[in-house]
């Protein structure tokens, strides 16, 4: 008896969903709410646990496929049914490959919450081993039995050295046949060579020995510039993971940076390795090019800019981000004090608060602000809920736990529904200030440029003079059909004015 599992409903807007990659396979035991599979919305991507134990029978949707909420997905029962199938031929060697797939696919799910291992010293551990195993490894895997007795022969006798003759490449032979322990290295790698070596399972072009390597981890490779070639996994079956690849990209640094050290040549860019590649955009990369565009047509949209001084803002944040550091356990960042002053205002002005709803404007009772986080699979934004009545503190510890669940893909979906208004920090990236897009049903989204000292004229004891001073431009698009610029000058004028008078003492928190 088999019972079906169905796509279940992850958030109060979400209709549908696509299978990214299944976790188990035909075959495979599963046990309650061990994940499934992996699918991805127009909210957020995440694993399918199962309901019931047994053995998956029958998938019924294959991966890159859309369905609706409540859509079978594949059907598990007892496994009684399964052993007395037809093909018991094939059987062992089908279930064992799927047992490997499943275990690496599990070990991919987990790959999140373990720490990475040095891979490239395994490869060198296993190079330098290579004279020991004297092709004893590869005989047994092998198909022919006689090769098993001919390797261990090797090393006491002189063999060596009639092998070696016949290689075309070692002729320079003579001169390194001094150090007998040279030669000792030589027979093994020719017969590696062989024909038995067919037998032996080589790593494919993307570094792993399974074959397969996700989207996210190959995504997070180009990112860092890092050859998935070079790379030796430390999951199940020597799939790649993600904290391999981030071993490599932090390994790359410090050998980098020793050879550019010697020369001194003309400076050569970094070539990304999409250069001259496409790739297939994904469900989220989709629905974000979809709603951007609506909104752009569907919206009269334009942005007014302020300079704020924030000097005293951080003069405030040097004295204190110690303490709140030991008090708190989170950071004190500049993105707290936007988000609080941002806030706030929102309170004494409600229509950058608003949301249109036929010919009617909604004025919402909180203050809902959409944080926006860059993430390997797209730019998310989970939500603040009622963040004007919050302090420092809850900021600043409510922003970056939004922003690590984001980006581990552990959100809920409903904690990326029910935002108001979007608070962007284009300047974690180095950028003055940019002109963000208003996204629907909100109406308005503030982006914060990075913080940068530079003379300024100043007054003091009545006289002007020149000082170093901290600015920071704030940029808020905003529907002009609701909104005009003078609504919204004045709530930049008001974010502006709590910053520049830095009283944040009451508002820490603890």
């Amino acid at each position: 008896m088999s019972e079906s599992v169905n796509l279940p409903a992850l958030g109060e807007s979400v209709t549908e969903g696509t299978v990214t990659r299944w976790l188990k396979n035909v075959g495979d035991r599963v046990e309650v709410d061990e994940p499934l599979l992996e699918v991805s919305t127009d909210k957020v991507d995440t694993e399918i646990p199962s309901p019931v134990a047994g053995v998956v029978e029958e998938i019924l949707v294959q991966e890159d496929e859309t369905v609706e909420v409540g859509t079978a997905l594949v059907k598990i029962g007892d496994g009684s049914g399964s052993s007395d199938g037809g093909s018991d031929e094939g059987g062992a060697d089908q279930g064992a490959a799927e047992q490997g797939a499943s275990e690496q696919g599990s070990d991919e799910a987990q790959a999140d919450a373990t720490e990475p291992e040095p891979a490239p010293s395994t490869e060198q551990q296993e190079e330098q081993k290579a004279p020991e195993p004297q092709q004893a490894e590869p005989a047994p895997g092998g198909q022919t039995q006689p090769a098993a007795p001919q390797a261990p022969s090797a090393p006491p006798a002189a063999a060596p050295v009639p092998q070696a003759a016949p290689v075309p490449p070692p002729a320079a032979a003579p001169p390194a046949a001094v150090p007998a322990p040279a030669a000792a290295p030589a027979p093994a790698a020719a017969p590696a060579t062989s024909g038995q070596s067919a037998s032996v399972p080589n790593p494919t072009q993307d570094g792993s020995a399974s074959g397969y390597v996700t989207p996210l981890v190959r995504k997070l490779a180009n990112e860092q510039g890092v050859d998935l070639s070079t790379v030796t996994g430390s999951g199940v079956g020597g799939r790649i993971r993600k904290e391999d690849v981030l071993a490599a990209a932090a390994a790359k640094p410090a050998a980098g940076g020793q050879a550019a050290a010697a020369p001194s040549g003309p400076f050569v860019a970094e070539v990304s390795p999409l250069r001259g590649t496409r790739e297939k955009m994904t469900r989220l990369r989709k629905v974000v090019a979809e709603r951007a565009v609506q909104s752009m047509t569907s919206t009269a949209q334009l942005t007014s800019v302020v300079e704020v001084d924030v000097t005293k803002v951080a003069q405030f944040r040097d004295a204190h981000k110690a303490e709140f550091l030991e008090k708190t356990g989170s950071k004190l960042s500049f993105m707290p004090f936007f988000a609080l002053a941002a806030s706030e205002a929102l309170k004494a002005h409600p229509k950058i608060n608003s949301t249109v709803d036929g010919d009617e404007i909604v004025y919402p009772e909180t203050e809902n602000v959409s944080i926006a986080v860059d993430t390997e699979r797209g730019l998310l934004t989970p939500v603040i809920k009622d963040a004007a009545s919050l302090n420092l503190a809850q900021f600043s510890q409510s922003i970056a736990d939004l922003a690590e669940r984001t980006r581990n893909n552990q959100l809920k979906p409903d904690e990326l529904a029910g935002g108001t208004f979007t608070l962007t920090n284009t300047g974690s990236r180095g950028a003055l200030f940019d002109t963000p897009v208003v996204f629907l049903p909100q109406s308005a989204i503030l982006g914060t440029g990075i913080v940068t000292k530079r003379p300024a004229v100043v007054k003091v004891d009545g006289q002007e003079a020149i000082a170093i001073r901290s600015f920071v431009y704030l940029a808020l698009s905003y529907d002009h059909r609701i909104i005009d610029g003078a609504d919204a000058s004045r709530y930049l004028v008001a974010v502006k004015n709590r910053l520049e008078e830095g009283n944040f003492a009451p508002n820490l928190g603890y």
